[in-house]
Parts: structure tokens; C-alpha cells; sequence
């Protein structure tokens, strides 16, 4: 099986906007990849978790298949507000692929979702570092946890950023309106 790695967008209530987080594509065929079709439908109804639980019993996954399936049913658990779950497939993803940075980013996102800015910032940096399919959602991320961390600098810099990599995504948009610059 081969995988690829895309981010999908999680919605949280969350300042303005939300944290976005990556999900695995998984190809190949059977519940892994339907599990990775699921995440990025956007979906997280309980079938649809269901499916990753199978997958990850059942198919003999290579390791990074095997991540990317934790990462997607992660993703499910965390547009379902589930952080315990979502945070214990993000850790797993990881251990399986430390070098992912898409695991990271995700991690990240599940901590600014509960508010732990400094964790989220600390996850968010790493998978930066690491490099990731779709930048724009972890510099979006990143900006809430700076607004958290109350650095706006930082974040007005990350929202830039994220707006730069994707011009025509209203998120970014939408919070830059918030912001006055000042030249001193």
C-alpha cells in the first residue's frame, strides 16, 4: 500500500476560527483506505470510526499505513470533541512514525482545541520542522496557540503565512480583519 498525506480542516469553536488538522490518505484498498476516504470527507460518525477500528485489527498494515489509520481515526475523534481518543491515536501515530509531520501537526491541533496553547505550539513547531503536505493549516494553527499564549505579533506573522500559502482560504481571511498594524 502507498500513502500520501493531506490536511483536512477540523472544525472547533475557537476564537474566530478553528484549528485545522492533517489526515492520511491510505491507497490501496480495503478499510484503511476507506477510513482514510472517511477522514477526508470530513466525516466522524461512529461507522465510520468503526471502519479504522477494523482496519487497524484486522489488515495487515505496513507501519506507515498502520499511522496514518491511527492518525484518520484520530482526526474522527477529534471533530467529535472525543481528546482523550483523539490524543491516544495522535500518541500512537507518532510512536509509529515519529518523523511524520502531519502526526504532530494533528497532535497540536487536538491541544489547541483543549486550550493547552504551550503543548500545541511546542507539537505544531515540530511538525513544521518535520515539513507537512499543506503548511497554510499547521501556520494557521500555530497562530491560535500564539493568540493563546497572548503574542499577537506571532500570530498576525502566522496568519500571513498560512493566507500566503493559500491565498483564496477565508479562515486566515477572516481573522487578519481583526488585526491593526502599526508601524513604530
Amino acid at each position: 500500500m502507498k500513502i500520501e498525506f493531506m490536511a483536512v480542516a477540523a472544525v472547533f469553536s475557537l476564537a474566530a476560527g478553528g484549528p485545522a488538522s492533517a489526515a492520511a490518505v491510505v491507497f490501496g484498498g480495503g478499510l484503511a483506505q476507506e477510513c482514510s476516504h472517511a477522514a477526508l470527507a470530513e466525516r466522524s460518525d461512529a461507522a465510520s470510526i468503526l471502519g479504522c477500528d477494523r482496519a487497524l485489527e484486522i489488515e495487515d498494515l505496513s507501519t506507515m499505513d498502520r499511522a496514518g489509520t491511527f492518525i484518520n481515526r484520530g482526526v474522527m475523534k477529534l471533530r467529535r470533541g472525543e481528546y482523550e481518543g483523539a490524543h491516544a491515536d495522535f500518541d500512537a501515530g507518532i510512536a509509529l512514525a515519529p518523523k511524520l509531520g502531519e502526526a504532530w501537526i494533528n497532535r497540536g491541533a487536538m491541544f489547541v482545541g483543549q486550550r493547552q496553547f504551550q503543548a500545541g505550539l511546542n507539537d505544531l513547531n515540530r511538525g513544521l520542522e518535520l515539513g507537512v503536505r499543506e503548511g497554510e493549516k499547521a501556520y494557521f494553527n500555530r497562530a491560535l496557540a500564539y493568540e493563546g499564549l497572548d503574542d499577537e505579533k506571532s500570530a498576525y506573522l502566522d496568519y500571513q503565512q498560512a493566507l500566503a500559502l493559500k491565498p483564496d482560504w477565508p479562515l486566515p481571511q477572516r481573522e487578519l480583519l481583526r488585526f491593526t498594524v502599526t508601524r513604530r
